[in-house]
Parts: C-alpha cells; structure tokens; sequence
C-alpha cells in the first residue's frame, strides 16, 4: 500500500490549518466584535435604561407636537427643523434645529439638540452613549480613526468567513458531531461545545459575516465606484435619495397639524410609522414637512420619504429605494442590523450572536487545550502558548466585566460631570486594560476563577443596584408596566449566573494527569489485522 495521504483527506488537513490559525489571528478582535454585535440588538433598550430620566413613550403625536412646539418658543425663523422620532423601543424625541449660513454640526455634537419627553415636555438625561457605545465598537472600535477601526474590522471579518468555510470542509461529520457532547473529556469536550455552538446557528454565522462585509462594500472594494462615478460624493448623491431643500418666500404662513401629517404617512405606507420629521422653512408659505419612514418598519434598509405641503398637509410626492442595486445592498444592512426582527426574532438573532461569540472564545480555549499535553515542560510553557492563553483570560472573561463597568459607570458616575458619556467608555477600557494586566501576572487558573466571579458579581449586583439606589429597578419596571427595562434588568440577573456558573465550574474542574509514558521496549511486528476472508476461515476451522 502506498504511504501517499488520499487527496480528499490531504485536503481537509490543509483546511484544518487554515481553520486553526485564522481563527487565532484575529480571535480576540472577533470575539469583541461578535460580543457587542449581539449586545447591539438592544441597542435601543440600554440606551432607554441608560437615561432613565426619560421613561417609556406611549403615543408618538404627544412627542412630535411637544418637539412643534418647542421649536416654534426657541428657533421659529430657523432655516430646518429636525425631528427623530421614538419607536415603542426607545424613549424620547430629539428636537434641533439650523439656523441659517451655519454648518451642520459634527457627528455627536449638537449644542440645538434637546430631548423631549414621553409627556411632550423638555427633559434633560444624563450624558452617555448607552446601546451607541457598544453599536459603535462592533464595528468602528475605539480610540482610532474610524477609518482604520472598519479596515480592521472588514480584515477580521474576511478571516471569519475564511475559518466558516474551513471549519466546514474540516469537519466532515460536522452535523453529526452536533448532536454528541462527551462532558468532563477535556480537549474532546471542548471540540464538542466548538462543533455544536459552530452548527447551532451556522446560516446566522455565515450570513451575519458575509452582510457585515457588503455593508461597508465601498470602503473595502472602491473600483466599482471609481469607474463609474467621478468621486464617492456623486455616488452618495445618487445612491442616498434625498429631497432637497426649499427657499423661503419670506411670507409667513402657519404650519399644518403635525399629528394630521403624520396619520397621512401611516395611511400612505400602509400602516408604515414616522421615524423623523425634517421641516424646511417653517413658518413660511413655502415650508415643506418631510417625513421618514422608520427603518424598522422593513427590511431594506434606504431612504423611505414622503413630501407634505408645510401650509396645507398634502401630499406633493414620494420617495423610496428603486434600483435593484440600492434594494439589493439595503436588504443585506437590514438584514445585517435587523432593526426590522419583531421581538421573537430579535431574541433568536441575540442569542446567535451569543452562540457566534462562544464559537470563537471554546474555539480559543481549544487551542490551549490541544498543545497543553504536547508541552515538553507544562510548567515552562513556551512564549506563544502563555500569550493566547493569558490573552484568552483577560479578553474572555475580562470584556464582558468591562462592559459592566459601563453600566456601573452610568449609574455611579456624577450627573454633572463634563464629558460624562466619554467617561463612561473609559472607564471601560480602564477595566479591560486592568483586567487584561490581571490575567498576565495571577496563576491562569486563579485567574479565570477571578475574572469570571467578578463579571457574575457585577452584573448581578446591578439590578439590586437600581432597586436599592436608583429607583428605576425591576420593580418599579413591573408596576410601570414597562415590560421592556424589567426584561433588561432579568436579562442581566441570567448573564450574572451564567457567568457564576462558568466560575464554580472552573474552581471544581479537575484537570486529567497525564498519561505516564510507558520505557521503550525492542520493536514487535504487529499481527495483521483480521479481514473479514481470514475470519472465515478460522470459523471453518
């Protein structure tokens, strides 16, 4: 018989490899990415529970014609009134306004911006990104330029969708292998959680991948758009349909009931709701009131306007997505973001994602597992091992307790202090940097233990936190009636015992002994094999 290895099977060797160290390369980044994306499904909801000052809104006219009314009392000659609606998800209205021959005012800073509140009236909430934070960070990461962070993102993305492929081809009786977990087996059982959460959600894991890349598709592969349009701005303009701005007449003429607009819209789109109000020249006969469909309303994600007559409160014209291109790339970012997912889906889209994000951690940790026991000195492991295996602990165990630092730090930090929200994100990356710091200088296993009792403490000491001191806990959440904030603080109890679990786990686990290895005794012939022929005949025999 010839030494050569099958070509089938040389082949989904070289796979394994490939599924091994691109899974490592860039495991930690994907860990993080995949952890915040999930999280980002509630974006709305921690943002909510993040200003609790604001409260659940109810009826959506009462909002908009509290924002009407504000603007009229501060910028009544303002060249553009803008109004972002909230959905049954979020809390208050966001009122601004543009006075003329100024800029618009860079991402995240407007000094005209104002809440309003469930009631109609001003509120002001504390500072903070909330469920933004964690959006932002799944794909634009921190502290670099936004650029470089979706260049580094669009890098471990593609590597993903790599390891997806080759994990498949490895695994040949990879949906077999789904149905078999050998608990206590260390290394096998490790492999086994790795194939089962790998198969549990694979059409997620493949699409949410693959969408990721195609919404960021100019960034990453421009040529397209180089060839076609003379710059990236001509393609925006034609591809982002937006009504352009009307001139003022300089006669003044009152404005058309908000609440009649936006019943108009709803019938318009069959039953389809608002999600922002843009009224150019208001007060003036030739005021336009534009409003903008609610991005959760469907899947293709796109522009999805109608035009009112600013005076009257008709209808002048429409606007929606219409080539199939902008359909096409709309659907993949809906898809991608799910703002469309009622609530069902959006618990099964969290919980893939939470299935994705302990993919890539057992997927780490089985790296450790597979090269601990060909150590020629466990106790001196060489340089590479005690790095991913240092990095595994802090990174983990270690994010998810930062991102309760977050949290912490929204209810702990002082209402007035300047640049609140950015300080709340350091105070995150402060704890993620100590925690990783942590993992490097204590014992391995003390540190798994540590850093996964301090997430399962902080997380489930928040809740009694906002009961005891805040005032806006569960119970309070179940008298409202706000189903939503008694979900996020029930949620957070089963994450905090989750991650307990994980630590009891860890302190109880027995590691196996290895192996001793037997003296090397003279080489022994080894008797073939029976075949099924020879079988036969001894029973003849």
């Amino acid at each position: 018989m010839s030494g050569k290895i099958p070509k089938a099977l040389g082949f989904r060797q070289s796979q394994a490899g490939l599924h091994t160290w691109t899974g490592l390369l860039v495991g930690w980044i994907l860990y993080l990415i995949f952890l915040n994306g999930a999280v980002s499904y509630w974006r709305e909801e921690i943002t909510r529970w993040a200003q609790p000052e604001i409260g659940v809104t109810r009826d959506v006219e009462t909002v908009a014609r509290g924002a009407i009314a504000h603007l009229q009392a501060v910028a009544p000659k303002a060249t553009t009134w803008s109004i972002s609606l909230p959905d049954e998800r979020a809390g208050g209205a966001t009122a601004t306004f543009r006075e003329k021959g100024r800029p618009a005012p860079r991402r995240g800073v407007d000094p005209n911006a104002v809440t309003i509140g469930p009631d109609g009236q001003v509120v002001t909430p504390r500072d903070t990104e909330g469920g933004d934070a964690f959006y932002r960070l799944h794909f634009d990461l921190r502290y670099v330029p936004v650029i470089w962070g979706r260049w580094i993102v669009g890098f471990c993305t593609m590597f993903m969708l790599v390891a997806i492929v080759s994990g498949v081809i490895t695994h040949k009786k990879i949906f077999a292998d789904f149905f078999t977990f050998r608990p206590g087996k260390g290394q096998r059982s490790w492999l086994d959680g790795h194939n089962a959460l790998a198969v549990l959600a694979l059409p997620f894991h493949a699409m949410i991948t693959y969408t990721g890349l195609i919404t960021l598709m100019v960034l990453y592969v421009p040529w397209g758009v180089a060839a076609n349009y003379p710059s990236k701005t001509a393609y925006y303009a034609q591809s982002i349909t937006r009504t352009k701005p009307v001139k003022p007449s300089g006669e003044a003429a009152p404005l058309a009931d908000i609440g009649a607009v936006l019943k108009s819209a709803e019938r318009a789109w069959d039953g389809g709701h608002a999600g922002l109000i843009r009224i150019d020249a208001p007060n003036d006969k030739a005021a336009r009131i534009i409003v903008t469909r609610r991005a959760s309303d469907t899947l293709v994600d796109g522009r999805w306007e109608i035009v009112f007559d600013g005076v009257t409160g008709q209808i002048r014209s429409q606007v929606a997505p219409t080539s199939s291109g902008m359909i096409a790339r709309g659907g993949m970012v809906g898809l991608h973001a799910g703002r469309f997912a009622p609530m069902t889906m959006r618990w099964l889209f969290f919980l893939s994602g939470l299935a994705g994000t302990a993919m890539v951690a057992t997927g780490l940790v089985l790296w450790i597992a597979k090269r601990r026991q060909k150590l020629a000195d466990p106790a001196r492991p060489h340089f590479g091992f005690r790095l991913v295996e240092r990095l595994n602990i802090g990174t983990i165990a270690g994010l998810p307790a930062a991102m309760a630092v977050f949290l912490w730090a929204n209810r702990l930090l002082p209402l007035n202090l300047a640049g609140r929200g950015d300080w709340e994100v350091h105070a995150m990356f402060i704890a993620w940097g100590v925690l990783l710091l942590h993992g490097f200088v204590r014992p391995p296993r003390r540190g798994w233990i540590e850093q996964l009792s301090l997430t399962a403490g902080l997380l489930l000491a928040l809740p009694v936190f906002n009961i005891a001191a805040a005032q806006h806990g569960l119970v309070a959440s179940l008298r409202s009636g706000d189903t939503a904030m008694a979900v996020m603080d029930l949620t957070l109890l089963a994450l905090g015992a989750a991650f307990a679990a994980m630590a009891v786990g860890v302190a109880h686990h027995k590691p196996a002994q290895p192996k001793a290895r037997r003296a090397k005794t003279a080489p022994v012939t080894p008797k073939a094999p029976a075949t099924p022929a020879r079988k036969a005949e001894e029973v003849e025999a």
